[in-house]
């Protein structure tokens, strides 16, 4: 009998090493079979993969496996699926990887710097022409358009804009979610909200796509320089692999895989990077303690 249970034992042993090989197998050996990187669904999630596709083209040749692109359904759903280790890599802006990281350890590695500005962008908030608003101040009492609740040029930073010329949101306007930076633009120059926030790469990219006429709309005010958006690791990746992918990234010299960022290249990111937003995101809380924004 005693040896009956020990042969079930070291079969059970068996089994669930053999499991857990499956599971974790690629771990063990340093290197997973695909690398899948999650990004943002800042425009509809068809354009966020063509725009990035080059990108996917140029990793897959540096690494020599399969890269996969994943779009998440929003901000807070990439952010999670990091977190929960179903990506691998994924491109956060600073507001989601502030939220993200105080539930896990992230590890940032990479972000794009640009001609002239360096490693930052910024967000505007636009208003159609005939709009009578000369400055922030006029837009109190008004219904203004943001992106996605985790977006850091599509509301965080706008709110923060907003905040700066003494407006408070709830109280001194209503906010409107629309979703994504497109959509911001098309409420804005269709007059279905006084204002949106969004960021001005994108902005600058559908005026020049024919998307949004110049004719619509106005840049109301911009935003101080924001630190650039960056590419983290989950949690667990094994260290020998985390170090290919940074300097498959920051090897990247392929002007069509940068596009997309306006990126000369990418340089190396590490979280203190992402303190000035920390700063703008407490301001933000305690001026507005019931309207979190995130989860």
């Amino acid at each position: 009998m005693n040896r009956m249970n020990r042969m079930c034992s070291l079969a059970l042993m068996a089994l669930a090493l053999s499991l857990g090989l499956v599971s974790r197998g690629a771990r063990a050996e340093g290197r997973p079979s695909k690398l899948v990187i999650g990004l943002l669904p800042g425009e509809s999630a068809p354009t966020v993969m063509r725009l990035n596709e080059p990108l996917r083209a140029a990793l897959e040749q540096r690494l020599g496996m399969p890269v996969e692109l994943v779009v998440g359904a929003n901000y807070a759903a990439t952010g999670e699926a990091l977190r929960f280790g179903r990506l691998d890599v994924a491109y956060l802006g600073p507001v989601t990887y502030i939220l993200q990281s105080r539930r896990t350890k992230l590890e940032p590695f990479a972000r794009p710097s640009h001609a002239g500005v360096g490693p930052t962008f910024q967000a505007v908030i636009i208003v159609p022409t005939d709009s009578t608003a000369k400055g922030l101040v006029d837009l109190k009492g008004r219904e203004i358009g943001f992106g996605d609740p985790a977006s850091t040029s599509g509301t965080w930073v706008p709110r923060y804009q907003l905040l700066a010329a003494g407006l408070v949101a709830d109280r001194d306007y209503s906010a409107r979610v629309l979703g994504a930076h497109d959509a911001v633009a098309l409420a804005v120059s269709s007059h279905k909200v006084a204002a949106g926030g969004l960021s001005l790469p994108i902005y600058q990219r559908l005026l020049r796509e024919g998307k949004v006429s110049p004719q619509a709309v106005r840049v109301l005010a911009e935003s101080p320089a924001i630190p650039e958006y960056m590419w983290t690791f989950r949690d667990g990746l094994p260290p020998a692999f985390r170090e290919e992918v940074r300097q498959a990234f920051v090897g990247i010299d392929d002007p069509a895989a940068l596009a997309v960022f306006r990126a000369e290249s990418f340089i190396p990111a590490v979280d203190s990077d992402v303190e000035l937003v920390r700063r703008w995101v407490d301001a933000l809380r305690q001026a507005s303690p019931s309207r979190e924004g995130v989860r």
